[in-house]
């Protein structure tokens, strides 16, 4: 791993053996490892703020299962995990996959095929949180992009300008002003909207 920051790793299983036997497989490819023996418990950690890189978590257990899991996983930060279970029927394997799940593995699961499906989610998150990054910022950037056209408009209403002479004028003021365009149009579309309110 070329990566300076260790990934940390979050195993979830009800069985104490399963969960031993991870734990030494993942720590020894080199790995930071913290366990659970249950969804409430991996739940409490991370109300606490811990934030693992990939959870591996077990189908079926007592209590709050592990596509519960999955769920609260998904909603808080979009924690990245793959799953695991003594079951590999279809319908188990749909709805790890529904749930987002980065790979499903069969327990018992050996290390040849357990530490390749780790680096194969880690990458295939990083992947994912790339994207979510990269659509966030083109996001932001049509935001702006629309607040301009907007505070262009009020501007050319305001003042009887074209558009263009609007357009400069804006640019004009965010630049005496020491402010990004897109943060002066916000400014300006929030003040008309009060106005409009009033």
């Amino acid at each position: 791993m070329t990566d300076t920051k260790t990934p940390h790793i979050l195993l979830v299983d009800d069985d104490r053996l399963v969960l031993a036997t991870l734990a030494s497989s993942v720590a020894r490819a080199g790995y930071a490892v913290s366990s659970a023996k249950s969804a409430e418990e991996a739940e409490d950690m991370l109300a606490g703020g811990y934030r693992p890189d990939l959870v591996m978590l077990d189908v079926r257990m007592p209590g709050q299962s592990g596509l519960y899991l999955a769920q609260r996983l998904r909603e808080l930060d979009h924690i990245p995990f793959l799953m695991l279970s003594a079951y590999g029927d279809e319908q188990t394997v749909q709805q790890a996959i529904e749930q987002g799940a980065l790979a499903f593995l069969v327990k018992p699961v050996d290390e040849a095929q357990l530490i390749p499906a780790i680096e194969a989610a880690l990458a295939r998150a990083n992947e994912l949180n790339q994207l979510r990054a990269t659509r966030k910022h083109l996001q932001d950037a049509l935001d702006g992009e629309r607040n301009i056209n907007v505070a262009v408009g009020i501007t050319m209403m305001q003042y009887r300008l074209a558009r263009q002479p609007a357009f400069e004028q804006l640019r004009r003021t965010a630049r005496s002003r020491s402010m990004r365009l897109a943060d002066l149009a916000v400014q300006v579309v929030a003040s008309c909207e009060l106005m409009a309110a009033g």
